[in-house]
């Protein structure tokens, strides 16, 4: 073999273990970016244990009525908006606060691959609104919202609408979502959702009951912060390994049986 040839190939191992280097690095950003917004959550939550503790339930108090599950609603009590087949083989639970920069940070990492999934009938995600939020930091910006998002799953548009949320949230400390009118503008982002029925559903507070039944759901469930991510009972988003990529190679396992 010629010097130059063995030059060559010299060069290109030493290009693809550079590029495998920054693919590694690129996970390990990405990881560490959801993992430190979630810390931000969960620290938010215990900062304020003896506000929730003083004011449990108040928020949950506030709307009246029956509950409201939204058309199409699944699991107990109605309580999980799906999204995907029915006949899927992995389902994703996923428990989220509107004004969850975690929740946002999750979204925008996994979003491509739950959708590529969940279009091919891999997969079925079961999205539970919470409010968690609110109580942290008072405001009823989670409430709204939820009830929003509820609203637009009456409309079959709730994916689109769910996306545009987590693409315009506040900051965490800004309850702008407790402005009803601010969720109706976002709904003129989703073509065909801002009708009369939603804008009546939103100001109305149609699902609000339902809301606050699937806050009391998570707290009853022993969850501790938002997102809370379930495949097959485990809560992969605890799991700091756990990357779009590899979550796509176990759900089409399971799709290959």
């Amino acid at each position: 073999m010629s010097e130059k040839n063995r030059d060559g190939k010299r060069t290109a191992r030493e290009r693809l273990a550079v590029e495998r280097e920054k693919q590694k690095a690129a996970d390990k950003r990405r990881r560490t970016l959801i993992v430190g917004a979630s810390v931000v959550c969960v620290l938010g939550l215990a900062a304020v244990v003896g506000v929730l503790a003083a004011n449990a339930g108040k928020g949950e108090k506030s709307s009246a009525g029956p509950a409201v599950a939204p058309s199409g609603a699944q699991g107990k009590d109605g309580l999980a908006i799906p999204v995907g087949k029915d006949g899927a083989r992995s389902t994703l639970s996923v428990w989220e606060d509107f004004r969850c920069p975690a929740c946002q940070a999750f979204e925008m990492a996994y979003r491509p691959v739950l959708h590529e999934l969940a279009d091919a009938g891999k997969l079925r995600i079961d999205y539970h609104l919470v409010r968690l939020i609110d109580g942290n930091l008072g405001g009823s910006g989670s409430l709204r919202a939820a009830n929003a998002a509820a609203c637009a799953q009456d409309a079959g548009r709730f994916r689109d609408y769910h996306d545009v949320l987590y693409a315009n949230q506040p900051k965490e400390t800004d309850d702008a979502f407790a402005d009803n009118g601010k969720l109706i503008g976002l709904a003129g982002k989703v073509k065909g959702l801002d009708t009369p029925a939603f804008r009546k559903c939103v100001t109305a507070g149609t699902h609000d009951t339902w809301v606050n039944k699937s806050q009391q759901a998570f707290r009853t469930g022993g969850f501790t912060g938002t997102p809370t991510v379930l495949l097959g009972g485990k809560n992969i988003y605890q799991d700091q390994t756990m990357t779009p990529a590899k979550l796509k190679q176990m759900v089409e396992a399971a799709d290959r049986g």
